[in-house]
């Protein structure tokens, strides 16, 4: 299995971006797929994910109403669009995928993840 994260990069405060994950060698249903940041000297932080059966989506506090997250399983990609991004939002962002059920707002839940790309919101 592979994810290959990609579309970081150097935006404004206020700017957006669009990340974009790739998922391969994964041929069965999986239970989440989500979005995890970690900036320098900080804790990896749960952003967003969306459930495969029925499509729900799930947001952490700090980016609830900014960040929305899709998916577009013909092409087994997941976007996270980012609004409105603010200074705090700079990290590396990791896609990831939960197998089984779990509590998806954890890292811990997940089983593969992705290479990472990195977002920088500075002026």
């Amino acid at each position: 299995v592979q994810l290959q994260a990609f579309g970081g990069g150097l935006v404004q405060p206020g700017g957006s971006l669009r990340l974009s994950c790739d998922v391969s060698g994964f041929d069965s249903g999986y239970y989440a797929i989500g979005w995890f940041r970690q900036a320098p000297g900080k804790e990896r932080e749960f952003v967003a994910t969306v459930m495969w059966s029925g499509g729900s989506t799930y947001y952490g506090v700090s980016v609830k109403g900014r960040f929305t997250i899709s998916r577009d399983n013909a092409k087994n990609t997941v976007y996270l669009q980012m609004n409105s991004l603010k200074p705090e939002d700079t990290a590396v962002y990791y896609c990831a995928i939960a197998k089984d059920y779990g509590i998806v707002i954890l890292g811990s839940a997940y089983d593969y993840w992705g290479q990472g790309t990195q977002v920088t919101v500075s002026s």
